[in-house]
């Protein structure tokens, strides 16, 4: 089970430990838990939602956003701001995009674009609460997160070293394909209809933001994950809303 506790501990702000200093091999394997990890988010909020029952509406909406935030420690949030970003102050070039990725610092473009999809976010989460759709809880960290597993399985990763460049190196391929179908046949039993719309969306969005990246980049690096995971995310709750 170590690698979950690798994926756990990457993926979310919960107190895990790691016996030590993982293995490469390891670390591959604990992409094949990204949607495990995206299911028990998807628990934690379902749960969340359930006990938030009366309280007013904009308020659990607000608390749900918060919890969601916090679960993840801001990770992605962190790579979509760097992504948006690089990819306006990058003019194209993929040397200058890679390099503003790794500046800590965040231009205008970079709040703005955290603005707007933490907006988007909580509106979608005030309309889902009216409509009583908290399937969509579940749903939405789990495509996030098996999309990671997707990317790495079909695009290379372009910063050579460090922790991305083990998770793609060591992954089982095999593996990773038939998790990521179990995982979004799962989401189309949990949802029914209306989450095989989102499914339909997120893929769609998917192979967008993938061309993007393999155009700009010849790849992905952690930050466009990140970014992948966040629009992705923020499409499936508006996809539920709108089927």
């Amino acid at each position: 089970m170590l690698p979950f506790w690798i994926a756990l501990q990457f993926l979310s702000s919960l107190p895990v430990r790691l016996p030590g200093m993982p293995e490469p091999q390891e670390l591959g394997r604990s992409l094949l838990f990204y949607p495990l990890v995206g299911l028990l988010f998807g628990l934690l909020l379902w749960g969340l939602n359930a006990l938030l029952a009366g309280t007013p509406l904009l308020l659990h909406a607000a608390l749900l956003l918060a919890a969601w935030v916090l679960l993840s420690g801001g990770l992605h949030l962190d790579g979509l701001a760097d992504s948006a970003d690089a990819w306006l102050g990058g003019f194209g070039d993929r040397e200058r995009t890679l390099s503003i990725m790794k500046d800590p610092r965040s231009g205008p473009i970079a709040v703005v674009t955290l603005v707007l999809v933490l907006l988007l976010k909580f509106a979608a989460l005030v309309a889902l609460i009216e409509q009583q759709q908290a399937f969509a809880l579940l749903l939405a960290p789990l495509i996030g997160r098996a999309a990671l597993l997707g990317l790495f399985l079909c695009t290379p990763y372009v910063r050579a070293g460090g922790l991305g460049q083990a998770l793609a190196d060591h992954l089982p391929r095999l593996a990773g394909r038939q998790v990521l179908g179990v995982s979004l046949l799962g989401c189309w039993l949990v949802g029914g209809y209306s989450g095989l719309w989102a499914l339909l969306l997120a893929l769609l969005l998917f192979v967008w933001l993938r061309h993007l990246m393999m155009r700009r980049l010849g790849g992905t690096t952690g930050d466009t994950a990140g970014a992948l995971l966040e629009l992705l995310e923020v499409t499936v709750l508006l996809a539920v809303v709108a089927f």
